[in-house]
């Protein structure tokens, strides 16, 4: 694969890094904002990639000093002047993605530098997992302008958090620190300012090295929890498990550890 040029303006730049794909925003005058001739591209690379066993982890990062700042107020302002079912279309295509992350076999990693705000915010809640700067700004701030979320941040702060601490960050639309965030469980790790890319790669070359159905498995269950009654989610775990535990990933492994176990 190489990098994509979009018009106008913002790009979506990917390369592979062994069994890692590495998807950067690159719209940096522009704190990386996000356009929809973004979006469509990013599917078609999500679903490329969730049928390519090669890839076996992924990460999602911004270029140069912030991860993304969101949605283009500028576009907005001139959207309102466009009929609305543009705007559906360009949502739809957004949403898309978000669900193309999730339905990805792979792990997704979100590395976030500076802001993460609005749609930014969002799209990095979509992924699977978030390594954060320490001092990075998380903000949802659409509610400053009038807006409710897009890309699933609703649905994010609703699974991930209880009521009141979803609905402070959306209500009040201020700056949330990843420390909080990393305290509430929605980041994962915190780094060093400019540590959070080569943190992100490199735990997801450690995810590569996994057994790569059984982490699309576990995946799959986490992500339909939700959705389901207890039972339903028990018999999922029961059907994932019989199918992971007649694979040869799994025999390599109980015989690695069993093994290991002898020689300790």
């Amino acid at each position: 694969m190489a990098a994509q040029d979009l018009d106008p303006g913002p790009r979506l730049l990917f390369r592979r890094d062994g069994p890692v794909l590495v998807l950067t925003l690159s719209n940096p005058a522009a704190r990386n904002a996000m356009h929809p001739s973004l979006y469509r591209t990013a599917v078609e690379l999500m679903r490329e990639a969730a049928g390519d066993r090669r890839i076996r982890a992924i990460v999602l990062a911004g270029e140069g000093d912030h991860f993304c700042g969101g949605g283009d107020l500028k576009r907005l302002a001139d959207q309102r002047r466009q009929p609305r079912e543009q705007q559906l279309g360009h949502l739809d295509a957004l949403h898309d993605w978000v669900m193309a992350m999730q339905d990805a076999p792979q792990p997704v990693i979100a590395a976030v530098e500076g802001a993460a705000a609005g749609g930014g915010f969002s799209l990095c809640l979509g992924c699977d997992l978030i390594v954060a700067a320490e001092d990075a700004k998380f903000v949802m701030s659409y509610v400053k302008v009038a807006l409710s979320p897009d890309g699933g941040g609703s649905d994010s702060l609703a699974r991930a958090l209880p009521p009141q601490a979803a609905l402070e960050l959306l209500l009040d639309g201020g700056v949330c620190s990843p420390e909080r965030l990393h305290a509430l469980g929605v980041v994962n790790r915190l780094v060093p300012h400019g540590q959070a890319l080569e943190t992100a790669l490199a735990w997801a070359h450690r995810l590569a090295a996994g057994p790569f159905d059984a982490q699309a498995r576990i995946k799959q269950l986490v992500h339909a929890a939700r959705g389901r009654s207890r039972r339903a989610q028990l018999d999922a775990e029961r059907d994932a498990f019989v199918e992971s535990l007649y694979s040869e990933d799994c025999g390599d492994g109980i015989a690695a550890f069993l093994s290991a176990r002898r020689r300790g």
